[in-house]
């Protein structure tokens, strides 16, 4: 919430640029404090507060030989991450030719062929967290949850800022229009559904109801 915020919302309230965009001194403060924070969760995550991520059935209770999934190596994740990402941005990079094409002939929203490529980027990271729900593995979806968001806004801006910092280009990081209110509503309503005792089906509505309105905004903005 606070990098979603910094990021995307501050932007269009600081002074010392005119647009929705930062200054060079606080893109480095951005840039710095965004790596701090994700190197500061991946230490909490696998190191210092590792249980808190762990399922509590899998420290409690020995699995059962039926359900004993098979443990790889942090070499071997390691490996098939890059391996995964290598795919991905290969793929996205040679789809976005045709889709950019079709956009035209269509006379779509160039803002569809974004989240096109975005949802195809995400797509192990969704696919990932389906399946877990699917098998009633919910602290796995919820990690693959946490750290698919933490990188998209913790690395992904950083990496723009400091493209646009050597090329000497600003980069428009703050939300215009709908999307402004869209994204503090999508914020807003995480924090109810992450600090229930319980989740239910509506919580669940809401959210496919914020990702149809995020929809709609970009072919009625």
């Amino acid at each position: 919430m606070a990098l979603a915020v910094l990021g995307l919302v501050l932007p269009n309230f600081t002074t010392s640029t005119s647009g929705p965009t930062f200054s060079t001194e606080q893109e480095i403060f951005f840039v710095t404090m965004s790596l701090l924070l994700y190197a500061t969760f991946l230490l909490i995550e696998t190191l210092r507060h590792r249980g808190y991520f762990v399922e509590a059935k899998e420290t409690a209770i020995k699995p059962s030989p039926h359900h004993l999934a098979r443990v790889r190596s942090t070499r071997f994740h390691a490996l098939m991450l890059v391996l995964y990402l290598g795919v991905v941005i290969f793929l996205a990079e040679k789809f976005a030719i045709p889709l950019d094409n079709s956009i035209e002939q269509f006379h779509m929203p160039q803002a569809f062929g974004g989240a096109i490529i975005a949802a195809l980027v995400l797509s192990p990271e969704g696919l990932g967290g389906i399946t877990a729900s699917l098998h009633n593995q919910l602290q796995r979806s919820i990690n693959i949850l946490f750290g698919s968001v933490l990188a998209t806004i913790g690395l992904t801006i950083p990496a723009v800022l400091l493209i646009g910092l050597v090329t000497k280009r600003s980069v428009a990081l703050g939300l215009q229009g709908g999307n402004l209110p869209l994204l503090l509503l999508t914020l807003a309503v995480s924090v109810v559904t992450f600090t229930s005792r319980k989740t239910n089906v509506l919580q669940g509505c809401i959210h496919l109801l914020l990702f149809a309105v995020f929809v709609l905004l970009i072919f009625a903005p």
